[in-house]
């Protein structure tokens, strides 16, 4: 069997308990070492075998879970965040799939919620934001067009934004174009709940200076949009006195 686990957002405690379970039962551990906190690595059974994704290939990757699978062993692949973003699972499983080996998936505490709980942030304010956007600028894997941050950015919506640290200057200025305002609250969050986090609070106009001023150049997330800074926002109508639940009735 191969279990697909989510890391988690950074720090080795905020693994899921499914998660830390599998890692200590496994004979052999691919993980992201480019991203993955090592620490995890300290969960694995004495004579596991461990491998870093960092150097290898996708058919290096599935060579070993190929060759685990022949000697009855079970195989963690071991991704950072939550598998399902951003984590190129499907081209693993596609393989998986059609050399008839089993798997499943754990998923994880992806880095964006990880970033939120740094900065004691909720993403979706009644009457500020009720939807979160999840995207990156396009680098070396392309982004269909229809998914510009330009088009995005024209829902005002939060945003939070993968993958594009080395890039603030065209972000920002993609956002502008939109609709966003230069002033609109940003921040930026490096290595959400590692040891060694960073958290900058600033707007879309000085993503790109806060960054460099702090020497910001990989591994962190921007958050855009009015709940950076708690704008004004109405109170939630389920814990109001006046509205009643199935569990609640109305006291006012």
């Amino acid at each position: 069997m191969i279990h697909f686990v989510g890391a988690g957002s950074g720090a080795a405690d905020l693994i899921t308990i499914r998660g830390k379970n599998m890692l200590e039962a496994a004979d052999v551990i691919i993980y992201a070492g480019s991203l993955v906190n090592p620490e995890l690595l300290d969960y694995r059974k004495e004579g596991c075998e461990v491998h870093n994704s960092a150097y290898m290939t996708l058919e290096e990757v599935t060579d070993v879970m190929e060759k685990a699978e022949k000697e009855g062993r079970t195989t963690v692949r071991l991704h950072t965040g939550d598998s399902s973003i951003y984590g190129a699972t499907r081209e693993q499983i596609d393989i998986l799939d059609k050399k008839g080996i089993m798997y499943d998936t754990c998923p994880g505490v992806s880095s964006f919620c990880g970033a939120a709980s740094s900065l004691n942030l909720e993403y979706t304010l009644p009457s500020v934001s009720q939807s979160v956007i999840i995207t990156r600028m396009e680098g070396r894997t392309p982004v269909p067009s229809k998914e510009s941050i330009e088009s995005f950015a024209a829902h005002h919506a939060t945003m939070v934004i993968f993958l594009s640290t080395g890039m603030l200057d065209e972000l920002a200025r993609r956002l502008v174009s939109g609709g966003y305002e230069m002033d609109t609250p940003a921040a930026i969050v490096y290595k959400a709940t590692w040891d060694d986090e960073k958290k900058f609070i600033c707007t879309i106009g000085t993503l790109a200076e806060t960054a460099k001023a702090n020497n910001i150049t990989k591994t962190a997330l921007i958050i855009v949009g009015d709940v950076v800074t708690h704008a004004s926002y109405d109170r939630s109508e389920l814990y109001n006195p006046g509205f009643e639940t199935e569990f609640r009735r109305a006291s006012l």
